[in-house]
């Protein structure tokens, strides 16, 4: 095989293996993010190890509603309480940490490329 003929196949291979490696960054960075209006959004997370966290999922949009506090670990989730969401959380808790990919696409094809929220 000459090397005219392995370069495609170089930069498919490349393209293929960097797929996975930018899903794992858009998840590190917080992008992809709970659209407004989904039903279950993670509140907050906390590492015990690396196979062990406890999750705060918030069953219904804004501050009104149920959370649920979640022990999760490689094997299993168990929920640990359900507790009232409270009444005076924090901005920066109730809404999302990222716009998503929708509202990124949405922002884009208006004009405006740049990060920060509405």
């Amino acid at each position: 095989m000459s090397t005219s003929a392995l370069m495609p196949l170089l930069a498919f291979a490349a393209v293929v293996l960097m797929i996975p490696a930018a899903l794992w960054l858009m998840r590190r960075a917080g992008l992809g993010g709970a659209a407004p209006g989904n039903l279950l959004r993670v509140v907050s997370s906390l590492s015990l190890s690396p196979s062990q966290k406890i999750v705060i999922v918030a069953l219904t949009p804004g501050t009104a509603g149920q959370w649920l506090v979640l022990g999760v670990t490689g094997e299993n989730i168990n929920m640990l309480t359900a507790l009232d969401a409270p009444a005076g959380v924090p901005l920066a808790i109730s809404e999302p940490h990222a716009p998503s990919v929708a509202q990124l696409i949405e922002r884009f094809r208006q004009g405006k490329v740049g990060g920060g929220h509405d």
